[in-house]
């Protein structure tokens, strides 16, 4: 943020038309999905005139974009401060809040514009529909003290469901995930078919009781002379996983993968990707490894489509069983004692600790703090030291922070995801912080390569492959997101 953008005096006419001049191209840069420019731009406008309520509401859905929810809340609420009557501001002020999980006060904003503007039905209909999901909420809490957290796994009863004489998937064998199994369900996934409800159900309870006995922190041994591969977010892009595979080989015992969190959510084929991990998980356990992200969540899953995809294909009691796996998925992982890999980042704590992120009750949604939150959310910055995130949660940390925790923890570098990058990939803080984003073309709308890291067990050198998007059935993304946020993005 420019520092000057506080400035209380006078702005001259020449410094008002240079502002609008740079909001012009900023706009410019927002319709070709630059937003990096778009708010580069607003923010020079903003530095040439402060008093422009317009601008922060344009940098405010421009920081939307780009998941910085924390600036986009900031930006909205000075939109507000200068112009109680932009309606817009409140919107986008909304959407953050939601983007957080924090419908409360999303509501609170499309209960003033439902106030101010009593004739307008699109203001009703986004107050409704947040409503919806507050009462929902209430609901499920007061429901869950009542049935005293019910654990759903133990709760399902396999033998009671059928398999219809018109199934004609692929089927596990004695129970168990094969090669044939898995080979057969990206195939059947390719053609938009559906696993049967039985065997998805099997899957999750079975990589659950995995999961439950795994560390906080797991730790990987790679051979000298063996591979190994890094894959970022993947967010429901199916047809891009097949790619990866395609490009690098399936899984197996002599080609092992970390997936590194974001498995799903955004993209609109997320329960494929995600039964087809689960099933490699479950296929070579000690060769295939997956990272918790900040999508393996219930607020995010809520908001960006996961549970209404699973609802859809499935039920909700399948959506709760994946909030339920989800607790138990590991928050790390240490390649050779040498590279950490998480998938958010480092801590606004020093002298946190290997052992530290061990002891870590993992059991749980995140907390709005801590070494958890911080492992799933948050992101490095350039400038030393630390910062508050511009996501709103966890902290952005510097290379000074960086180095301090490699030392104290006698590593060499550390890898993590989150972040869309241009080029599928990252090297930060003097090569001490390496970024990977898997999902080309994030969103159907962003243009990004997507790149995994491939190293062997010697040097742990990083070498990284990337790739553009593949076509995918005209699903678009976000099609199961909640209703509201589509509506304000």
């Amino acid at each position: 943020m420019a520092e000057n953008e506080e400035l209380t005096g006078p702005v001259s006419q020449e410094d008002i038309e240079a502002a609008e001049k740079y909001k012009n191209e900023a706009n410019e840069c927002f319709k070709k999905q630059h937003y990096n420019n778009a708010i580069e731009l607003y923010s020079k406008a903003i530095e040439k005139n402060p008093k422009n309520a317009i601008y922060y509401g344009n940098r405010s859905i421009s920081n939307l974009k780009l998941e910085n929810f924390g600036y986009a809340l900031s930006d909205a609420t000075k939109a507000i401060g200068l112009d109680k009557t932009y309606i817009k501001a409140y919107y986008r002020r909304a959407a953050a809040n939601m983007s957080l999980g924090k419908y409360k006060q999303a509501l609170m904003d499309f209960q003033y514009v439902t106030k101010v503007r009593p004739n307008d039905k699109d203001a009703k209909l986004k107050y409704n529909e947040c409503n919806k999901i507050v009462m929902k909420i209430a609901f499920e809490k007061a429901i869950a003290v009542e049935k005293k957290e019910v654990n759903i796994a133990d709760s399902i009863n396999l033998d009671s469901i059928t398999i219809e004489d018109e199934y004609v998937g692929p089927s596990l064998e004695d129970g168990k995930v094969t090669l044939k199994f898995v080979t057969e369900l990206m195939k059947f996934y390719e053609h938009q078919k559906k696993l049967h409800k039985k065997y998805a159900y099997k899957i999750l309870i079975d990589v659950k009781a995995y999961l439950q006995k795994q560390p906080s922190l797991v730790d990987i041994k790679v051979e000298d002379d063996k591979k190994f591969t890094v894959c970022g977010d993947i967010h429901g892009q199916y047809y891009d996983l097949m790619n990866i595979f395609k490009l690098n080989g399936l899984p197996s015992e002599s080609n092992p993968y970390l997936f590194n969190g974001d498995f799903v959510d955004r993209g609109s084929f997320s329960v494929e990707c995600i039964f087809t991990l689960f099933s490699f998980k479950l296929l070579y356990p000690d060769h295939f490894f997956m990272s918790r992200g900040n999508h393996e969540t219930l607020d995010m899953n809520r908001v960006y489509g996961f549970r209404g995809e699973v609802t859809s294909k499935y039920s909700s009691q399948m959506a709760d069983l994946f909030t339920e796996v989800y607790h138990w998925l590991p928050l790390a992982h240490c390649i050779n004692s040498r590279v950490i890999v998480m998938h958010g980042g480092l801590f606004s704590k020093d002298d946190i600790t290997l052992d530290d992120i061990r002891k870590v009750e993992r059991n749980r949604e995140p907390p709005e703090d801590g070494i958890m939150c911080e492992l799933l959310w948050s992101d490095p910055q350039p400038m030393e030291g630390r910062s508050p995130s511009r996501r709103g949660v966890g902290c952005q940390f510097g290379p000074d922070v960086t180095a301090a925790f490699l030392k104290t923890n006698k590593l060499d570098y550390v890898i993590r995801s989150h972040e869309v990058k241009n080029d599928g990939y990252e090297v930060a803080h003097d090569g001490m912080c390496i970024t990977v984003f898997s999902a080309p073309n994030y969103c159907d709308t962003m243009g990004n390569l997507g790149a995994f890291i491939t190293m062997n067990g010697k040097d742990l050198k990083p070498n990284f492959t990337t790739y553009e998007a593949v076509p995918h059935p005209d699903v678009k993304a976000m099609a199961y997101a909640n209703s509201v946020l589509s509506m304000l993005y």
